[in-house]
């Protein structure tokens, strides 16, 4: 891996060790079959691959996937300020009746629409991603961090599983768990989900089984205590899995939870939709042991940017969306949850 100076997603001329698609999932095989532990992050689009040993990594790069973590645990022991300055419902809604169209031509059936916010708060990257609670987080050179409750796909004892997440709604309304599973919306989007994902499974793996469908997590918001929908789909893979990690990432990526269906062409369609690049938001990151692999989808995501911070988010949009009811559940997804 060599070091490249480039202008970054974020707009920053920096030194950063970034691989290409096709020479980062080499890379990736490659610490697989030799089974070293390495940490990965791989961009949206797939054109920055990161890869370094556990062992060698940089001392400003912290990560945590469920229990696994390279950093202490700290409590936050002073008050914090925090704002948004949304995209306007008006322009929300003009993007929104271009993916309605989209899908009445039968071009795509779930998409997942996203916006950048800024957002004003006197925490540093740094100190937001140490108080964060969250099951998947990564702090990248003061560049980038995430906070994520979705995780991508593990690998162990020569299965893999994915777990896709859709549906959310305020864990304090009335009967909400009832709510969001009646809810023939989100039903229908979280169905097609769960099918791409089993698709996506069936490339890298075979005895494709949905192990759980649509069951309950709740995670804390800010302020709020919001429950998502989840299911969990797996798949068996060859013993020697571990030599083809690059391989198997690459044919799952981008995660269908953060793109829609059918991929190929929703991920065209996002392109020509969307006002600004993804980079690393809705990319995965993760991390191998030697033994069992662990990864999450970069989502609930702050990153700097020309000095102050934007926050990326969105949701799944089908033909029965609402455009108040999505731009409301884009500005709810922005919070900072401590």
């Amino acid at each position: 891996m060599h070091p490249t100076e480039e202008t970054s997603a974020l707009g920053v001329k920096s030194e950063k060790i970034w691989l290409n698609s096709l020479k980062g999932f080499k890379e990736l095989n490659a610490l697989g079959a030799s089974r070293t532990p390495f940490l990965f992050i791989i961009s949206y689009d797939k054109t920055k691959i990161f890869a370094q040993p556990l062992e060698k990594l940089d001392d400003d790069i912290f990560y945590k996937l469920e229990e696994w973590r390279n950093y202490p645990v700290q409590k936050r022991e002073k008050d914090f300020t925090f704002s948004l300055t949304p995209v306007n419902l008006q322009t929300y809604q003009k993007s929104l009746e271009k993916i309605l169209e989209e899908i009445r031509s039968g071009n795509t059936y779930l998409l997942n629409l996203t916006f950048a916010t800024p957002i004003q708060t006197n925490l540093s990257l740094k100190e937001i991603f140490t108080y964060a609670r969250a099951k998947f987080k990564l702090y990248f050179k003061g560049e980038f961090i995430c906070f994520s409750p979705e995780r991508f796909v593990e690998i162990e004892d020569n299965t893999i599983a994915t777990y896709p997440m859709k549906g959310t709604i305020d864990a304090h309304l009335p009967d909400a768990e009832a709510t969001i599973l009646a809810n023939e919306k989100e039903m229908a989007e979280h169905v097609m989900i769960v099918d791409l994902m089993r698709n996506d499974l069936g490339i890298v793996g075979s005895e494709v089984k949905v192990e759980q469908f649509r069951y309950i997590d709740q995670i804390r918001a800010g302020e709020k205590e919001l429950l998502q929908v989840s299911s969990k789909i797996t798949a068996r893979v060859p013993e020697t899995w571990h030599t083809q990690i690059g391989t198997i990432l690459d044919k799952l990526t981008p995660a269908g939870s953060i793109t829609g269906t059918p991929k190929k062409k929703t991920v065209e369609i996002i392109e020509s939709v969307e006002d600004y690049e993804r980079g690393f938001y809705t990319g995965i990151f993760g991390v191998f042991d030697g033994t069992s692999l662990r990864s999450g989808v970069m989502i609930r995501f702050i990153e700097e940017h020309d000095g102050s911070m934007l926050y990326k988010s969105g949701g799944g949009i089908t033909i029965d969306s609402d455009a108040q009811s999505e731009y409301e559940e884009l500005i709810d997804k922005i919070y900072l949850p401590f």
